[in-house]
């Protein structure tokens, strides 16, 4: 990792003007990221119903008076915005690296009716187009929805077309699942995830 920062002056958002569901941080008991670090698993769904949330939920829930909404792109960003830049002690939301707009849910199974898998596409923009710790940021994303969001979904984190000099490369190392799990055991860069991880809420 550079020592030298890369970016010493980004355009960095107002907090208040950034879309959230969040409660005001005043309201909000502070915590860290917890959880799982990693998991791959292959999922097949047999009976959809054993993922299902609000509708779909099965009749024989053991309590039928919680009904769960379903997630969406809103909640998405709520829980990857907060997440530090690893060169700044700003949120990638403010830095505006993650945009509600580039984010998407869509249905993983095409050819599966009433498949409730999902895949959360996130698409990233670097500060910088020749930002070195653009695959450190990916990681960062990735990890916390992972811990975050039901087994049902499927996690897709690229950079954005365009906004990165070596965005093929980043993807590729993104999208391979052993390049990710074998990245996760160095101990350093866990170190620096679980540094971004800190600051979400």
């Amino acid at each position: 990792m550079d020592s030298a920062m890369q970016n010493s002056n980004p355009t960095i958002l107002n907090a208040a003007d950034l879309p959230t569901r969040l409660r005001p941080a005043s309201s909000r008991k502070s915590g860290t990221c917890k959880g799982v670090i990693f998991a791959f698993t292959n999922y097949s769904v047999a009976d959809p119903s054993e993922f299902a949330i609000g509708p779909y939920a099965s009749d024989e829930s053991d309590d039928d008076n919680l009904i769960e909404e379903p997630i969406d792109e809103q909640e998405i960003y709520d829980l990857i915005s907060t997440i530090s830049d690893p060169e700044h002690p700003i949120s990638l939301g403010a830095l505006a690296v993650v945009s509600l707009p580039d984010i998407k849910i869509t249905p993983t199974l095409h050819d599966v009716p009433g498949s409730l898998v999902r895949t959360a596409t996130v698409l990233i923009t670097p500060t910088i187009t020749h930002c070195s710790l653009a695959t450190v940021i990916g990681l960062g994303v990735r990890v916390r929805l992972e811990q975050s969001l039901p087994p049902r979904f499927r996690v897709d984190v690229r950079i954005k077309e365009g906004t990165h000099s070596t965005a093929e490369e980043v993807n590729k190392q993104l999208a391979d699942k052993e390049r990710v799990a074998a990245a996760l055991e160095n101990g350093t860069l866990m170190g620096v995830i679980a540094k971004m991880l800190e600051t979400c809420q």
